[in-house]
């Protein structure tokens, strides 16, 4: 239990960065998007998808840095919510290529989102177990093992490896079907940046 509860730490901020990228593509998607009589209505949704942007990216580097969850017992119930939402999009999202696209982007936030969730509930599933034997070893006058003390950091790096490596290969194809993502330079494309210049061969 020690050596998993800061990699599932690790992951669950990873996953909030990787959501609030997520949210923020989507906004971009949805400004960019807008026209017609449902404009209004496109840029407030786009306004809150930023908003939800970074208030995950914030959430996750306070998760990191404090080892709680920025808002309490709400901020499962408010993860629900989003996680309803992106679902709903691709539920109701119409058959088009640009609408396709989309669903990708809100596809990888939802399964980003309920990872965070996941994350959580098993994070707080071991504390109280922790509680529990820590308890227990009061009750027997055991001595209590120092905090950290579970902690390998030879074990830690691959299990963050592999978390940061599990929610890059989420987030990237969501970001890449974006608005953002779509009209992104290329890699390599930086330095030809004039027609006809002295980069281009």
């Amino acid at each position: 239990m020690p050596q998993a509860g800061p990699a599932v730490r690790l992951l669950t901020g990873f996953a909030g960065f990787g959501a609030g990228s997520l949210n923020l593509a989507l906004s971009s998607s949805v400004f960019a998007a807008s026209a017609g009589p449902a404009a209004p209505l496109a840029v407030f949704a786009g306004v809150v998808a930023g908003a939800w942007g970074l208030a995950m990216l914030a959430g996750a580097v306070v998760f990191l840095a404090r080892e709680r969850l920025a808002g309490g017992p709400w901020a499962r119930w408010v993860l629900a919510g989003a996680a309803a939402i992106h679902l709903a999009a691709i539920a109701f999202t119409p058959v088009a290529p640009a609408a396709s696209n989309l669903s990708l982007t809100h596809l990888s936030a939802l399964l980003l989102t309920l990872t965070i969730i996941a994350s959580l509930g098993w994070l707080q599933r071991a504390a109280v177990r922790q509680r529990g034997h820590r308890q227990d070893n009061e009750r027997q006058l055991l001595p209590a093992a120092p905090a950290g003390a579970g902690v390998r950091p030879g074990r830690l790096l691959p299990a963050a490896f592999a978390g940061a490596v599990l929610v890059a290969g989420i987030t990237t194809p969501g970001l890449a079907a974006s608005t953002a993502g779509q009209y992104a330079v290329p890699h390599g494309g930086h330095n030809n940046l004039m027609p006809g210049g002295h980069h281009q061969r």
